[in-house]
């Protein structure tokens, strides 16, 4: 077995190898993303999330991020939602019309021309996020996919899309937290100067 120490500096310059490559490569469409999410919420409307499993809970540490506070202390609510968060509407839709349907269900209703959805999926292949995408273009909103490895089907679908240059699931996780939480600051500091 490889020694812990050195499997634990190897995974870490990894991330740190990947997050470089994104500093060099993501850094204008992170402030597109940035943009388009700020004048959104400026004209009325709001960030919505959807991922599954590791992606569910980017989506709501995400969401908090900007409903409570980020780096600004005791500062107003940046709307914003996780579509992962309420259990009974999501066992409801998924027993009644099927898993894939779990966000979109939720999307035809609650996200609207003014909103902007974020779809997590480290596949870029996930069903359920691509008919949550479908549906949020068909309500007219914009889309930004974080995907990994080569984006799979969401990142045609997407209006901009992250794709995390990594084959491995950690590691394109890791990625997103970081660039959701650059467009947290860049979102809080704009939207409360």
């Amino acid at each position: 077995m490889k020694n812990m120490k050195e499997s634990a500096q190897e995974m870490l310059k990894e991330s740190a190898d990947i997050k470089i490559k994104i500093a060099e490569t993501m850094s204008d469409k992170i402030v597109e993303a940035a943009i388009l999410i700020i004048d959104s919420i400026r004209k009325g409307g709001k960030l919505v999330f959807c991922g599954n499993g590791g992606s569910a809970a980017d989506s709501q540490h995400l969401s908090t991020e900007l409903v409570h506070q980020f780096e600004i202390k005791r500062r107003k609510i940046i709307p914003s939602m996780a579509l992962t968060v309420n259990t009974s509407t999501l066992t409801a839709i998924g027993n009644d019309w099927g898993f894939d349907e779990v966000f979109s269900r939720q999307v035809e209703g609650l996200v609207t021309e003014k909103d902007v959805l974020v779809g997590i999926s480290t596949s870029g292949n996930s069903s359920n996020v691509i008919k949550a995408i479908e549906q949020a273009k068909e309500n007219g909103a914009k889309t930004i996919g974080f995907l990994g490895k080569d984006g799979g089907k969401l990142n045609e679908m997407c209006d901009i899309s992250f794709i995390i240059p990594s084959e491995n699931t950690a590691r394109i996780q890791e990625s997103h937290i970081a660039i959701g939480h650059i467009l947290c600051k860049f979102i809080e500091e704009e939207l409360l100067e």
